[in-house]
């Protein structure tokens, strides 16, 4: 018999850099500080921990944690510098409201560049201490991001961005590859294609699948307007095993709409708001689960996991948080 909960617990990705690694910045210092937000989960009980993604913080770009220029600016065919006449053309594209500048110019045929997701997918391998997920921007959201200059369709272009992509999480040493989408969410209508894009990625990786999903964590702002009813035949297309929603910061409506996803793929809700520091009691979280699965049915709920990643938290809040995640989830599956 299987000893595995029924009920796993998993982190998003993200988690606050530690002082002591902006103060003092080092190859050496950052691989201490992903050991430790390793083991601070481990010792917390989260089933399938993340590595933090310390290696993509951008302190000129605070606001989203580098989720996007550590893959943007490294790959062939696209200039970073950003002069005035692409800042003018990107802003009447109007695809990126909380963004005014692009994040690079498409001057030419996407390619890998210096891009390399096998270094650091290794180096967190080194000192996981177990199994362990590795998180990477969608497709979609990196393409929304871009001035083209080259392949004149933004299809085109999302299909270049996605193959590129699927090159880098080929052979990824992880045990889950997870696709965080923050964008699709305020614009369904381009769920089939977005769909598309992401499944390429997802089918290149040979281990556990999840899609991440929320409407926008911009500041700890909701960027995104929309509901999840709206995206049922977009997360059904998916190629995952699991998805990564964001319910804490919603409305109890939600969860509705969730009924209409295909039973072949697992459901993991956010029980944890990251937009607010007030920190969720176990008491709460099992109270959550009950009633999450009161409306999905029992056993409808294979994850729990807070709604996105912890990076805008101060490190007390965060640590507080995830260990607040699997007392929850215990206490809730104690009770029967």
């Amino acid at each position: 018999m299987s000893s595995e909960p029924s009920i796993l617990t998993t982190t998003v990705g993200s988690y606050p850099v530690p002082e002591w690694l902006a103060a003092l910045p080092s190859e050496q210092a950052r691989l201490d500080a992903t050991r430790v937000v390793f083991d601070i989960q481990r010792q917390a009980g989260i089933d399938l921990p993340t590595d933090g993604e310390l290696y993509r913080f951008d302190v000129n770009h605070p606001d989203t944690n580098g989720m996007i220029e550590y893959f943007i600016r490294p790959m062939a065919g696209i200039r970073a510098q950003v002069g005035r006449s692409d800042h003018e053309a990107f802003a009447r594209m109007n695809t990126m409201r909380f963004r005014r500048k692009a994040a690079g110019v498409v001057e030419s045929p996407l390619g890998e560049g210096s891009l390399n997701l096998m270094a650091d997918c290794e180096l967190a391998a080194s000192v996981a201490g177990g199994s362990f997920k590795f998180t990477v921007t969608s497709p979609y959201m990196l393409a929304r991001t871009l001035l083209d200059r080259h392949y004149g369709g933004f299809e085109e272009l999302l299909t270049a961005v996605a193959g590129v992509l699927a090159q880098q999480v080929a052979g990824l040493p992880c045990a889950c590859l997870q696709v965080d989408e923050a964008n699709i969410p305020g614009n369904p209508s381009d769920g089939p294609i977005a769909a598309a894009a992401i499944n390429r990625v997802l089918d290149s990786f040979t281990g556990t699948r999840a899609v991440h999903l929320c409407f926008g964590n911009y500041g700890g702002q909701t960027i995104q307007k929309g509901e999840w009813r709206a995206l049922t035949d977009f997360l059904n297309q998916l190629h995952v095993d699991h998805l990564v929603l964001e319910m804490a910061h919603r409305s109890a409506a939600d969860l509705d709409a969730l009924k209409d996803v295909d039973p072949r793929i697992r459901l993991g809700i956010g029980v944890v708001d990251v937009k607010v520091n007030r920190v969720e009691t176990p008491e709460e979280i099992a109270g959550t689960l009950e009633r999450v699965e009161g409306v999905l049915g029992r056993g409808r709920v294979s994850w729990i996991h807070p709604d996105c990643g912890f990076w805008m938290l101060k490190r007390s809040v965060a640590d507080r948080k995830i260990a607040a995640l699997s007392t929850g989830r215990n206490l809730y599956l104690e009770r029967g």
